[in-house]
Order: structure tokens, then C-alpha cells, then sequence
């Protein structure tokens, strides 16, 4: 899949593959789960260069770890493993909340390890920050994990610029995950930024703005338990979705001109805005093989200069319609 493979982080280097495998929607969010596709998906991947895995304890809650533990169990050494901790929940799906106490990360920690079946993880995400617990204290414990040898990398999600810094500067923060698309630009702003300084490598997650980008969703679309449909994601409700497909249909006219897909385009820009000074290893997300292949496409989709301007005409920045999410209390800032 790659002639050469990225780096995340400076101080805390870790390789991956150029692009990487969301696995929730394996398990929950996104429609009826299927374990077996998801399998064959996970064990595809990396029989096409995809080794940069993505889970967390939340997804399920705690059956999309298991998934993807059975799935690389006799190829663990081909795979860059990244779960994550923070958004606690009972094993029945209630929501507990936000827990970044110390006691709580090495649990955790424990309880993914035993359910990947692993004896160490690549990359530990705290999946959001809690906002009652220094993020020092957080990363301290997580920095005791590294230390044990039962995590090799540390990265944090949707943290803002304030709280990286200050993470950073307890131990090396290889990775940030947050996300980012044509639809969600606002990292930009100050994230990007301190990225660049510290030398951290950006995760998109999203990248294909949950599905919208690919051209493939409409009204009629999105099957039953798929949480797009059920107000959580503000995006995709009533004239918030029309404003956002007439967007889409811009990017589906250049994806025309470029011979590939709206979503291989979406993705082709991601890519496209990393550089010498910043790694940018998306990991878009997919239950199905077909869309597995059709997403490793974007990697040979050039853009030059006139095309990302002509995307980004079409798609202004700040244009789509509706909040990320409903509730956006989670989010750091």
C-alpha cells in the first residue's frame, strides 16, 4: 500500500501505515452490528498495508476490543493497536461519564489489555478529558503505564491546545485525535498549530465527516440503530442534511473531474494537509471490505494546489450545517 510509511510524534516516535482503521461501527453506532464482516474487514485491511488499528473501551461498551483482539490474534505483529479509555460506561450501555482519575486509567488499561489479548498496547488515547482531574494526573498514571511496558505511545483526543501542552510536558504525547474533515475545520485555529511546535502527529478521526463525504447517505439511508438518525449528530437532521448534501454534490462534481470517489477526494484533502512539519494519518471507519478498498483508493488521488483550492471553494470552511455533536459538553476547550 505504501512505498513509505509515516511517523507520528517527534519525541515519542511511532510508525504506522499511511492510513488507519476506525473499527466502532464494528460494533455499535452505526447500524446492525456484524462480527463476522468486521472481521474480514480488520484481517483485509491488513492484507492491504492498513495496520494502524483503532478501538476503544467505550465501543460496544467493551465488545469492539474483543472484536478486534480476535482478529489480529495471529497477525499482532503486523498491527500499530490504538484503544482508548475515559468514556466510561456499564457493561449494560448506560453512560457513567468522564474519568480520567488515576485508579480508573489503570483499570482500564488492565481490562483492554485482557480483552485485546494482548500484552501490550501501541497507542493509549484518553478518549476525552476530564475536566475534575488535572490532565498532569492523568497523564502521570498514563506515564506509569508506559513505564511498566503495558503501553508503548501516549495520545489524547479532542483535547485543546491548553490541555496538550500541559500533557505534554508531563511525558511526550505522540498523537492527537480529534476530528477533522472538509466538514470540521476548527482545529486549525490553535490545535494545528501547537501541533506543529511539539511535534505530535494528527489522527483524523470523522475524516469522511461520519459517511456524509462518500456521496452514499441520504434521508433514506440510514437504517434503524444508526445513531445519524436519531438526533445525535445534529448534521444530519432535516434541512441541517439537505444544506450538507448540497455541499457533498459539490465535492461529488470535482470528484468526477479527478476520476475517483467524493469520499477518495474528502479523504485525498486530509491527507493532503499534512507536511514536513505534521503527520496526518486519518482513520476512516467501515464495517465492509468494499468500503475498506474504496477508502485505500484515496491513496493514489494527487492533489495539486488548484484542486485543493477548488475543494475548499466548494466546501468554505464553516459551511456545513449543524453541530458535531448534540451535546458538546465533552469536548475540551
Amino acid at each position: 500500500m505504501t512505498d513509505s510509511n509515516p511517523t507520528l510524534g517527534t519525541t515519542a516516535p511511532m510508525t504506522v501505515s499511511r492510513l488507519g482503521l476506525g473499527c466502532m461501527g464494528m460494533s455499535e453506532f452505526y447500524g446492525t452490528p456484524d462480527e463476522a464482516d468486521g472481521i474480514a474487514t480488520i484481517r483485509r485491511a491488513l492484507d492491504l498495508g492498513v495496520t494502524f488499528l483503532d478501538t476503544a473501551d467505550m465501543y460496544g461498551p467493551f465488545t469492539n476490543e474483543r472484536l478486534v483482539g480476535r482478529a489480529i490474534a495471529d497477525r499482532r505483529d503486523e498491527v500499530q493497536l490504538a484503544t482508548k479509555f475515559g468514556n466510561e460506561r456499564r457493561p449494560d450501555g448506560s453512560w457513567v461519564g468522564v474519568n480520567g482519575r488515576p485508579d480508573y486509567v489503570r483499570r482500564a488499561c488492565d481490562a483492554s489489555l485482557e480483552r485485546l489479548g494482548v500484552d501490550h498496547i501501541d497507542l493509549y488515547y484518553q478518549h476525552r478529558v476530564d475536566p475534575g482531574v488535572p490532565i498532569e494526573e492523568t497523564v502521570g498514571a498514563m506515564k506509569e503505564l508506559v513505564e511498566a511496558g503495558k503501553v508503548r505511545h501516549l495520545g489524547l483526543s479532542e483535547a485543546s491546545a491548553r490541555t496538550i501542552r500541559r500533557a505534554h510536558a508531563v511525558h511526550p504525547v505522540t498523537a492527537l485525535q480529534t476530528e477533522y474533515s472538509l466538514f470540521t475545520r476548527d482545529v486549525e485555529d490553535e490545535v494545528l498549530p501547537t501541533l506543529r511546535e511539539l511535534g505530535i502527529g494528527l489522527v483524523p478521526y470523522s475524516p469522511l465527516g461520519r459517511g456524509l463525504l462518500t456521496g452514499s447517505i441520504s434521508p433514506e439511508t440510514l437504517a434503524d440503530g444508526d445513531s445519524r438518525a436519531t438526533g445525535y449528530f445534529p448534521r444530519f437532521q432535516g434541512d441541517n442534511l439537505a444544506a450538507n448534501l448540497r455541499l457533498v454534490d459539490r465535492v461529488r462534481e470535482l470528484a468526477e473531474q479527478k476520476g475517483c470517489t467524493p469520499g477518495q477526494l474528502a479523504l485525498a484533502w486530509v491527507l493532503a494537509q499534512g507536511g514536513d512539519d505534521l503527520t496526518v494519518v486519518p482513520i476512516p471507519g467501515t464495517k465492509r471490505v468494499r468500503y475498506l478498498e474504496e477508502n485505500v483508493g484515496a491513496l493514489d488521488v494527487t492533489l495539486g494546489a488548484d484542486d485543493l483550492t477548488a475543494l475548499e471553494t466548494a466546501v468554505p470552511r464553516g459551511a456545513v450545517a449543524g453541530e458535531r455533536y448534540r451535546d458538546m459538553s465533552t469536548i475540551d476547550a
